[in-house]
């Protein structure tokens, strides 16, 4: 069971928002809605499921719906159909009470603009959710101080949100998120108002923390890079219908439409992309007890300098250079296994684009992909890399 399921969420705005909603089930456009009926159709039927520890981002260009998709996973904008369920509870369902409790406890919500009480502390402002829900003052403090703590401001808990530099204030926003424990945390646009740099380091922050604490997030972005980068799987809507669900590398490697096509053009490929989405299976391998004049045939007739030489495990044993393959030969070596060198670059097959090309330019051979155990994956030649790294068409036989 997924920690957050959506179904058919729809919101229309407007004075008459069901006759929208009869108008999109008949098939019609967000355009010839608004024109025939005056009312907004801004979230048409969108399906999520969000697993538990997930960083899922909802992303799209200004008007696309998402943020109101992210209100209405708290109900902060009611939806005018579809259900959304927590733990497989729904709470289009709830009562106003049940729905607080919902909110105090399971959701948590760090906002574009940090949303900060400028006449309480730091130390205040985190604990607003804790106080909310009822947590006596001494306790409030403690936790307050232990998630300031986590985002790098312990020291700052007493001091006011007119000292901070603006990413100051948003850990301290996302600190108050923190604070209550709460099951999800809903982020809209959360790093968007900060200076280029600021907004990198919060990104790296939220990283890091969710490695450690392995929240369930739902983020939501307009920029491209930071989905790539921060995202396990991310959505892509348009028009407030998702287009796309999947992660960054698969979104790159294959868009749904030319409209995700576009918007992922100008995306830097070399951190997003992995070794995996790019490499191919060696052409030939050879095993240790193969003979030197095969090998060296094999590698006249393909013109390269090197192959490797595999164990029946498939475990790189090294590999067979051709000039020293022949210089084996002319000293009477009868197998490849006394010829091996060890001058090739191996990764694993989740490493980036960029990480790749500093590899590529000290082998002589294709870069190996392998497991922790050194068994051959695929390999990854240069050509393959650099035309994966400019956006062309990956070649097969590349």
């Amino acid at each position: 069971m997924s920690k957050l399921r959506v179904r058919d969420l729809t919101k229309v705005f407007g004075s008459h928002p069901q006759r929208g909603l009869e108008l999109m089930r008949q098939g019609l456009s967000r355009t010839e809605i608004l024109r025939r009926s005056g009312q907004l159709l801004a979230v048409a039927e969108v399906d999520l499921d969000i697993e538990e520890g997930e960083l899922f981002v909802v992303m799209g260009l200004s008007g696309s719906g998402k943020s109101t998709v992210i209100r209405m996973l708290n109900r902060l904008i009611e939806p005018t159909a579809g259900t959304v369920e927590i733990d497989g509870e729904a709470i289009d369902a709830l009562d106003a009470a049940a729905l607080r409790e919902v909110r105090q406890r399971k959701l948590s919500m760090v906002f574009q603009h940090f949303a900060l009480f400028p006449h309480r502390t730091v130390g205040e402002n985190a604990a607003y959710g804790l106080k909310v829900q009822g947590v006596g003052e001494d306790e409030r403090r403690e936790r307050a101080i232990e998630a300031l703590d986590t985002v790098g401001l312990g020291d700052r808990v007493d001091a006011y949100p007119h000292e901070l530099s603006g990413g100051m204030q948003q850990r301290v926003g996302l600190a108050r998120g923190l604070a209550t424990k709460a099951d999800i945390l809903l982020m809209d646009e959360p790093f968007s108002a900060l200076d280029p740099l600021i907004r990198r380091d919060m990104q790296d922050l939220l990283a890091e923390l969710q490695s450690d604490l392995n929240r369930t997030i739902v983020f939501i972005t307009h920029d491209l890079n930071e989905a790539m980068r921060l995202g396990d799987r991310i959505c892509v809507l348009k028009d407030g219908r998702v287009v796309q669900t999947g992660t960054g590398p698969e979104i790159i490697a294959d868009p749904a439409n030319q409209y995700v096509a576009d918007f992922v053009s100008d995306v830097d490929r070399s951190r997003v992309l992995t070794a995996e989405q790019v490499m191919r299976p060696a052409r030939r391998t050879f095993g240790a007890d193969d003979n030197p004049r095969e090998v060296l045939d094999w590698l006249d007739e393909q013109e390269s300098n090197g192959v490797y030489v595999l164990d029946r495990d498939r475990r790189i044993l090294g590999v067979a250079r051709d000039d020293l393959v022949a210089q084996g030969m002319r000293s009477g070596a009868k197998t490849i296994k006394e010829l091996l060198i060890q001058d090739y670059a191996r990764a694993a097959h989740d490493t980036l684009l960029s990480d790749l090309a500093s590899m590529a330019a000290t082998t002589t051979v294709p870069i190996a992909v392998t497991d922790d155990e050194g068994r051959l994956y695929g390999v990854v030649p240069r050509a393959r890399l650099l035309a994966a790294m400019s956006n062309e068409e990956v070649s097969v036989d590349a």
